[in-house]
């Protein structure tokens, strides 16, 4: 994590955010609903995952598992997640992917703010042994809500890569990102999430998801994943990288 040690704190508190209370997304795009001006409580947390096992002819397991929290105050919110997922097929590791970061917010106006975001992301089975992005910048929040949300953010960053064939690159780049959530039933929302970090390697990652709300304490999501790189490592040459999963939430 050579970058991330040689950035302030207060810059390093990454993430993004989706409107949604059981609301995860692919790493450095989007974790938990921060807007202070439409939190209900202080502190917002959650717990995802879910668990697929084969035995007989054949034998297979996935694994996928996400966490956020979030503290509110009147005009800022601060936020920490993590996500992790591994899959494996007669007993040989077929993908391993982890991630943390951690995100601040700061509301100037009823609709314009300031953020400051960083992650961490270790993906070998693609080629990264380590993916350090930071970035900063200014946010509009055009919808608040109940029943749709969208914002847009966009600043510079930096953004540091070593490789699992031991080579490592470091690239300033430029960030947008967009959320979308629409609360169509009282129990159902959809949600929708975009980022792009523009580099000499270009990344763009999406998430479609639905989440549904079992009780106050749980519910289910539904989400498609979707992560391009223009210029993918030689030892995992594919652009295009989709992850679809169902995971049981717990609501903190």
């Amino acid at each position: 994590m050579k970058l991330l040690k040689t950035v302030p704190a207060v810059v390093m508190l990454a993430g993004s955010a989706l409107f949604s209370h059981f609301a995860t997304a692919d790493d450095s795009v989007f974790t938990v609903m921060d807007d202070p001006s439409s939190a209900k409580k202080p502190f917002e947390g959650y717990l995802n995952g879910g668990y697929l096992a084969q035995s007989g002819n054949t034998k297979s397991s996935s694994l996928t598992a996400d966490s956020a929290l979030t503290w509110y105050g009147s005009t800022t919110a601060w936020s920490l997640w993590g996500n992790a997922s591994n899959n494996s097929s007669n007993d040989e590791r077929s993908s391993e992917k982890y991630a943390l970061g951690g995100r601040s917010r700061y509301n100037m106006t009823d609709t314009d703010y300031l953020f400051g975001q960083g992650s961490w992301l270790t993906d070998r089975y693609n080629g990264y042994h380590e993916r350090d992005v930071v970035t900063a910048g200014y946010g509009r929040q055009f919808l608040s809500g109940p029943v749709h949300s969208l914002r847009f953010e966009f600043g510079p960053g930096v953004r540091y890569d070593e490789y699992t064939d031991g080579t490592d690159k470091t690239q300033a780049l430029g960030y947008a990102s967009g959320a979308y959530a629409w609360q169509f039933t009282d129990n159902a929302k959809f949600t929708q999430g975009v980022s792009v970090f523009g580099a000499d390697d270009t990344t763009v990652n999406s998430e479609t998801a639905l989440n549904v709300a079992i009780n106050d304490h749980f519910g289910l999501k539904v989400a498609y994943n979707v992560t391009w790189n223009s210029n993918p490592p030689s030892s995992a040459p594919d652009h295009t990288d989709t992850r679809t999963s169902v995971t049981l939430g717990y609501k903190m």
